[in-house]
């Protein structure tokens, strides 16, 4: 496990984006091997995605040859609506950049047969031969995806019930109006999560310090979702200094004191234009 420690979310979010940059290019994708990588939503995020169409529209990433699957989506609240995670994606990341509406995968919290829906996702996941990078964020409760407390450490995709806190953490995003948050989503689980070669989680802010002190001071526990992934052989934590306000001194020294073996792996930034390989439009 990882830890990576900047100080402040503008730098987090540059880290990672740097790194996602990075794996796409040295995994060489092309129409015979698509980079498949799980996106989440909400604030955390969104600086890693400016990030990411910078290097996009700099011309030194492409994001042809991948294939998304997002964490999560809301039940009964249309596609079209502006807090929807189709519309999330789609404004603030999928359409600044080269990706093909056919490889981003969102779940459909309006389909017919929900239970159907989420069956077909991890399906299509293993179609695409799983996933190579899997981003997430949680919320100041430990929760990864929307698997609150209490889910399952070997959970699938599924129909989850919101946890009254989710509700009130998202109610930024309803006006603050809690009658107008989804009580419901359809989320990946644990389990799929842990399924994937490697995994990102990005926590930032002062109110997520004692959620990152939990996934990564405590045991693994059900309560803490976030903390399973101290079991998995592939896992970065990537954070500012106000998540760390939680945590033992010694523990964000021995971290910090690591620092120059992480950079390597974002120093430097590779580019698109500098790879021989890479697969262009006319090589299909």
């Amino acid at each position: 496990m990882r830890l990576v420690i900047l100080d402040d979310y503008e730098l987090a979010s540059e880290w990672a984006a740097k790194y996602i940059c990075n794996r796409i290019i040295r995994f060489e994708p092309s129409a015979k091997r698509y980079f498949t990588l799980g996106l989440p939503t909400g604030s955390t995020p969104f600086g890693c995605y400016q990030k990411l169409i910078e290097y996009y529209r700099s011309g030194d990433v492409s994001f042809k040859y991948v294939k998304t699957f997002n964490m999560d989506e809301y039940v009964g609240l249309p596609r079209a609506h502006p807090e929807s995670y189709h519309s999330y994606m789609w404004n603030n990341f999928f359409k600044h950049i080269d990706i093909d509406p056919a490889n981003t995968h969102i779940l459909d919290g309006n389909a017919e047969d929900l239970v159907a829906e989420c069956h077909a996702f991890e399906q299509k996941i293993t179609e695409a031969g799983g996933i190579e990078l899997f981003v997430g964020g949680i919320g100041p409760d430990g929760h990864i995806a929307f698997n609150e407390p209490g889910s399952s450490l070997v959970s699938r995709t599924r129909v989850k019930t919101l946890a009254k806190d989710t509700i009130v953490a998202n109610a930024r995003f309803f006006g603050n109006d809690l009658s107008k948050v989804p009580t419901m989503a359809l989320t990946v689980g644990v389990g799929t999560v842990m399924d994937a070669k490697e995994v990102m989680i990005l926590i930032t802010g002062a109110h997520k310090a004692f959620a990152l002190y939990k996934a990564i001071e405590e045991g693994v526990n059900h309560m803490w979702t976030v903390s399973a992934f101290q079991q998995h052989p592939r896992t970065i934590f990537v954070c500012d200094e106000d998540a760390t306000l939680e945590l033992r001194v010694k523990t964000v020294k021995y971290f910090k004191g690591l620092m120059h073996v992480h950079n390597k792996l974002v120093e430097p930034v590779l580019s698109m234009k500098d790879q021989p390989n890479t697969v262009t439009e006319g090589d299909d």
